[in-house]
């Protein structure tokens, strides 16, 4: 009896390592940038005006074992807001191209990710259905000058464009930064275990559906 074909597992592997993405988008509020590489070591540059942003983004791509360059100009003279969700936007078109069709992958992820009193859990699916469940309440509004209500504008995007479903939990947490990033590395460990090759799912479509 014969069954189907499938890559071996070392060119599995080989074919999986050229999961790269450069995506432009220029709005009259924003200009921006993005590279990544869902293969890499976790290497980042950003130029973005919004520091705190920076170093959240500096946890999923650490974590999340993904290279990045983010460089954005935006109308920071009004606020960040603008900004923020839009690198969120093209964050998620950059996933979107660069996990290809997402055969062999192993689709859902999860984290749980503490940080002194602060314990937050992220779950992630890429289905191809965008949604966002986010249950977290910031002990503060502002981190430093950086409004926390932007991190939901920042995932909103995120997830309506790289076509995930998202829930992000804070179970814990006294200190809003501690919150923060504990959300952000969980973020790109969840993610890491998504996106990584299964290899008993080589060339395998990860739905009974037969796409996502």
């Amino acid at each position: 009896m014969r069954g189907k074909k499938h890559c071996p597992p070392t060119l599995f592997k080989k074919t999986m390592t050229q999961r790269t993405a450069e995506v432009e988008r220029n709005t009259l509020e924003t200009q921006i940038k993005i590279k990544i590489n869902l293969d890499g070591t976790g290497n980042a540059v950003f130029v973005t005006g919004v520091p705190f942003l920076d170093h959240m983004l500096d946890q999923i791509a650490r974590h999340g074992l993904i290279d990045m360059d983010i460089e954005a100009h935006g109308d920071l003279h009004i606020d960040a807001h603008h900004t923020v969700e839009d690198i969120g936007i093209t964050l998620g078109q950059a996933f979107a191209k660069a996990i290809g069709d997402k055969k062999g992958i192993y689709r859902y992820g999860h984290a749980y990710v503490p940080l002194d009193e602060a314990l937050s859990r992220v779950v992630i699916d890429f289905s191809g259905r965008p949604g966002l469940f986010y249950d977290v309440k910031y002990p503060k509004a502002m981190i430093g000058s950086f409004d926390v209500d932007l991190f939901r504008e920042f995932f909103q995007g995120f997830v309506n464009h790289a076509g995930v479903t998202l829930h992000i939990d804070n179970l814990k947490g006294a200190n809003a930064h501690h919150v923060a990033e504990t959300i952000f590395k969980a973020l790109g460990r969840a993610i890491r275990m998504a996106i990584t090759a299964d290899v008993r799912m080589a060339g395998i479509m990860p739905s009974t559906k037969g796409s996502l």
